[in-house]
This record gives structure tokens, C-alpha cells and sequence, in this order.
């Protein structure tokens, strides 16, 4: 960074590094460094309006041809509390994680039969493209499974639910990550009912997540209840 001031402003001060998402993409403060880039902190002159020739902040107006609004990430959960899933005697989905997501596996979930997810919360996450493949196709081994068979519902356990639900529970403590408030503990501040942390994220490893899939499979779904 050539300005020293700049390079304040992107140190962070309320979270240690790397408990937070990384800016990992090429040449990003480099950006900074650029004439037509200029950083403003809104948490010292906040914005107050937006105008019809930009941005009106407290200290000034700013003029732009087009504005992106990145206010932030609903992240693991919001994109399932988005939908108005209905289980057994139309509970919601979004009630039944109010205080935070129980799932079987990441995949499933206890009185919401043959809702399968994909990448829901409590899976192993990393590179989204490598990540969901298994889970695809583990699905599949499990839809291929029931069409053999000629079952027609398939359902967690409140008993698989709660084992596979501490488990990640107790993975998540200790770390770092989950004692601050970001997308990944479920905090957005411009989202109504996201202030309050929660485990949304399986923190083992791939293979140990894999592991305990597979072994599920191969015992042929005899953990689920089956119809």
C-alpha cells in the first residue's frame, strides 16, 4: 500500500486474522493503490442518503454511474428461510431453526421428509464446485437406493438429528471463527432475526465428513426411517 493511511483503514480491529472470509483475490490492495479507487469508511462518515447523482455520506456527496449494493451475506441458512418449507403438520423450516439449524448429515432434516439438501448447513464446506459434488452424489445413492427398494419417504430421526447436530457443535468449539460475528456465524445486522451467533458450519475435515457418510450408505440407510 503506498498510502499509509489506506492501509490502516483495511487492517481489521474487531477480529483476528483469518476468522473472518479472506480477500484472496489477485491484486486486490493493490486496487487501492489506483487514482480512480478511493476507500471510504462508513463506520466514520456514514452514508445518509442515496441521491440522484450518488451517494451522500456525512462528510460529502459522491457521484457514481452505477452503484452495487454488497450489503452483506445471508449466508447457509438464508437461502433455505427464503422458501416457506412445510414438514409434517406444516411446521416451517425457518421456525424449526429459529435457534439455529439441526440437520442430519447437512442433508436432512427431522418431520421434512424427501427434503434432500445440498450444501445446506452442517455439510464439510470449502471450494463450493468440489464440495457439493459428493453431497450430489450421495443423494443420488440415496434416491437410487429408494427406487430399488420401492420407498417413497424418506426421513431423518429426531435421534440422528441431535447426535449428528452435537457432533458439529462440539467440532465448532474452541475456534476462533465462531467468536465473531460474520456471515459464518449467521450474523448479518441488515437481515431482521440475524444477530444472534449461531453453528451453521461442519468444521471437521472432507474425509472425515465423507467417512461418515459413506458408512451411513453402506449400512443401507438403516440410520434413516425408511417407507
Amino acid at each position: 500500500m503506498k498510502n499509509s493511511a489506506v492501509a490502516e483503514k483495511l487492517i481489521p480491529k474487531n477480529h483476528g486474522f483469518g476468522t473472518r472470509r479472506l480477500p484472496l483475490e489477485t491484486f486486490y490492495y493493490e486496487v487501492y493503490n489506483q487514482d480512480n479507487v478511493e476507500l471510504v469508511d462508513i463506520n466514520e462518515t456514514p452514508i445518509e442518503r442515496i441521491t440522484l447523482a450518488g451517494i451522500r455520506t456525512s462528510e460529502r456527496d459522491y457521484e457514481f454511474d452505477i452503484i452495487i449494493y454488497a450489503t452483506g451475506f445471508d449466508a447457509i441458512t438464508g437461502s433455505f428461510d427464503k422458501i416457506d418449507f412445510r414438514g409434517i403438520g406444516g411446521a416451517r423450516l425457518k421456525d424449526k431453526w429459529r435457534q439455529g439449524p439441526e440437520t442430519y448429515l447437512g442433508i436432512m432434516v427431522h418431520e421434512f421428509p424427501n427434503m434432500l439438501m445440498l450444501m445446506g448447513p452442517h455439510t464439510a464446506l470449502g471450494n463450493i464446485p468440489r464440495s457439493i459434488e459428493y453431497s450430489v452424489d450421495w443423494v443420488t445413492g440415496l434416491l437410487l437406493f429408494a427406487m430399488k427398494e420401492g420407498l417413497t419417504r424418506l426421513e431423518a430421526t429426531l435421534e440422528g438429528v441431535k447426535s449428528w447436530t452435537d457432533h458439529v457443535k462440539a467440532l465448532g468449539e474452541g475456534l476462533l471463527s465462531n467468536e465473531v460475528n460474520s456471515w459464518m456465524t449467521g450474523i448479518n445486522s441488515n437481515v431482521e432475526g440475524k444477530q444472534r451467533r449461531i453453528v451453521a458450519r461442519y468444521s471437521g475435515s472432507a474425509p472425515a465428513y465423507r467417512a461418515r457418510c459413506d458408512a451411513v450408505a453402506a449400512k443401507r440407510y438403516d440410520e434413516l426411517r425408511l417407507g
